[in-house]
């Protein structure tokens, strides 16, 4: 079985990045500076949501599954500095060379991540590779958005096409999945600045999660699942979560039952 790795990231305000491109000084408080910049940015644009490489990673959530089963996590500790949760990451692929799996990857989580290895100098050699140091990476590789070591599923089921792309959320639901619970991405700073950092770390699980149950409906949908195969990979998601005593698991297979 070849390596997969689910992914999403959850992110905040580069306070520090805000100060330094704005010329605010150390006695502006975080907040502060955020409230600014998302102020600022209303009013230029319309809404607040900040360009990607102004977006400091604060979770990265996985799934990971291969011959040894399934498992899902985030990574590192919440005080851990981006530079340990990038490297993580990145350390990840360069050890199991896993096909990528994410929910607009390529619209959002990746370009984050490349802007914020470039900032933070994070080195990911085998994340980069294009051929010059593996050939099958020329025509296989994570950065061509029409080769499979990086799979958006978003992207291809909207067949490229930004205005047929639907929500995780609602699709998840549709397709008898949890979807988020109580939790979105626009409320990830308030929770974080609020000192609720493992109320977004364990949202960030439940939507990788949410991500791999509904690639397992599409790899069924494509045939590379039969339906036996299919159960199989849903009751072992069911079975690792059900052994868990965190409550947020809890929580999601409560929903699960319910939908």
């Amino acid at each position: 079985m070849t390596p997969t790795l689910v992914f999403d990231l959850e992110t905040i305000p580069d306070a520090d990045g805000l100060r330094k491109l704005n010329g605010w000084g150390a006695d502006v408080p975080d907040h502060e500076v955020v409230e600014r910049a998302l102020t600022a940015r209303r009013e230029a644009v319309g809404h607040d949501f900040l360009p990607l490489h102004l977006h400091k990673v604060a979770v990265v959530g996985c799934v990971f599954r291969d011959d040894q089963g399934f498992r899902v996590k985030t990574l590192g500790q919440p005080d851990d500095p981006e530079a340990a949760l990038l490297a993580g990451f990145f350390k990840t692929i360069e050890r199991y060379t896993p096909k990528l799996v994410s929910w607009n990857g390529s619209g959002f989580d990746l370009p984050v991540l490349h802007y914020r290895s470039l900032i933070q100098g994070v080195p990911a050699p085998r994340y980069w590779d294009m051929g010059e140091e593996d050939r099958d990476f020329k025509f296989n590789n994570y950065i061509s958005r029409y080769h499979n070591r990086h799979l958006d599923l978003m992207d291809v089921l909207a067949k490229y096409n930004g205005r047929a792309n639907a929500p995780l959320d609602e699709l998840a639901k549709l397709c008898g999945f949890p979807g988020k619970l109580g939790m979105d991405g626009s409320k990830v700073w308030e929770a974080w600045s609020t000192g609720r950092a493992d109320e977004v770390r364990a949202y960030c699980e439940t939507d990788v999660v949410n991500t791999w149950l509904v690639y397992c409906r599409f790899r069924f949908l494509r045939g590379e699942l039969d339906r036996t195969a299919y159960d199989a990979e849903i009751a072992l998601v069911r079975d690792t979560l059900s052994a868990s005593d965190a409550p947020h698991w809890k929580e999601y297979l409560t929903a699960w039952d319910a939908s």
